[in-house]
């Protein structure tokens, strides 16, 4: 094998390590919680009681003691037995680190083609708290409020 051949082997191997290595890369904390409120969406279109609970801590808050995470998952449940439909629309999200946790605010629209949820229906603005379990982040307190 001539030098120029083991020069150009020495040369791939060191452009492969280096995008397996750059591949390796942690994505940013904030662009983390964003992709765990797009799986959270997607799990409410999907009525995927799982894929929504997944993104939440054992001990979730909502609305100051209003749900918590077994309800947001027995209520996607009972819409998933019934067959409904769901749609969950985020709009921009604003997330913010606080210390070693994150807020993220954003708006959701909420539209069924259903009958279970009639009332609960429209545009929300929703605040979220953050942290981080293992290498993961989960939501550990929402408030939401009806806009319209």
């Amino acid at each position: 094998m001539s030098k120029l051949n083991r020069w150009g082997g020495w040369v791939c191997l060191l452009a492969v390590l280096a995008v397996s290595v750059a591949g390796c890369r942690r994505a940013p904390d904030d662009v983390l919680i964003r992709q765990a409120l797009d799986k959270a969406a997607q799990g409410v279109r999907a009525v995927d009681a799982s894929a929504v609970t997944a993104q939440l801590t054992d001990d979730f808050d909502g609305n100051d003691g209003e749900m918590g995470r077994k309800d947001i998952g027995n209520l996607l449940r009972v819409a998933s037995f019934r067959g409904e439909t769901l749609h969950a629309v985020l709009g921009p999200v604003d997330v913010q680190p606080r210390g070693d946790r994150y807020l993220a605010d954003f708006t959701v629209t909420l539209t069924s083609g259903g009958k279970l949820f009639p009332s609960q229906l429209g545009v929300y603005a929703v605040q979220t708290a953050w942290k981080r379990e293992g290498h993961v982040w989960r939501c550990y307190q929402a408030s939401w409020k009806q806009q319209l």
